[in-house]
C-alpha cells in the first residue's frame, strides 16, 4: 500500500487527472461534462480523488440515496494499480456513507474483473444479481454486489 496518497472529495480542478485516470481504464469513459454535472448538479453525487505528489491518480463516487449508497464508479491509473488504492478509496466512500446514515451499498462490477470482485468481497460484498449485456460496448454481463450494514 502507498504511503504517500491522500484521499479528498474531488472538485472541478481535480478533472483533468479524473480524465486521464477515466480514459486509462475505460473502453468507453465518461464525457468530461458528465462529471462536471455530477459535481455541480446532482446533490445525491459524492466523488473522492486520490492524489499522489499532487497527481490524480484514482477516484471513486457514489450516490446516496435514502439509505443506500450506489457505488458509481472506482478506478484507478493503469500504473499505480495493485498498491491498494481502489481499496482505500472503497473505504472511504463507505465511511462517508456510514457517516451520511446509509444502511447498505451497491454497485455493479463486470464479470471479467477478478480483480474489483476480489476486492468488494474482501470488503463483505456479497452477489445479489446479475444485469444481462449491462456494458454496451461488449455486451458483456454485471454482477450486482451489495453490502448491509456498513
Amino acid at each position: 500500500m502507498s504511503d504517500a496518497i491522500l484521499i479528498r472529495p474531488m472538485t472541478a480542478e481535480d478533472l483533468d487527472g479524473v480524465m486521464t485516470v477515466e480514459h486509462d481504464s475505460f473502453i468507453v469513459p465518461w464525457s468530461r461534462t458528465a462529471f462536471e454535472e455530477e459535481l455541480s448538479k446532482n446533490n445525491l453525487a459524492h466523488y473522492l480523488v486520490a492524489v499522489s505528489d499532487s497527481e490524480v491518480v484514482g477516484y471513486a463516487g457514489t450516490w446516496l440515496v435514502i439509505n443506500e449508497a450506489h457505488v458509481t464508479n472506482v478506478a484507478v491509473s493503469r500504473s499505480r494499480r495493485r498498491e491498494g488504492i481502489g481499496r482505500i478509496l472503497m473505504e472511504k466512500l463507505m465511511e462517508l456513507a456510514r457517516n451520511n446514515h446509509m444502511e447498505s451499498m451497491t454497485l455493479e462490477v463486470r464479470v471479467s474483473n477478478a480483480a474489483a470482485r476480489n476486492l468488494y468481497r474482501q470488503l463483505g460484498f456479497e452477489e445479489a444479481g446479475m444485469r444481462k449485456n449491462y456494458y454496451a460496448e461488449t455486451k458483456e454481463d454485471a454482477l450486482i454486489l451489495w453490502r448491509e450494514k456498513l
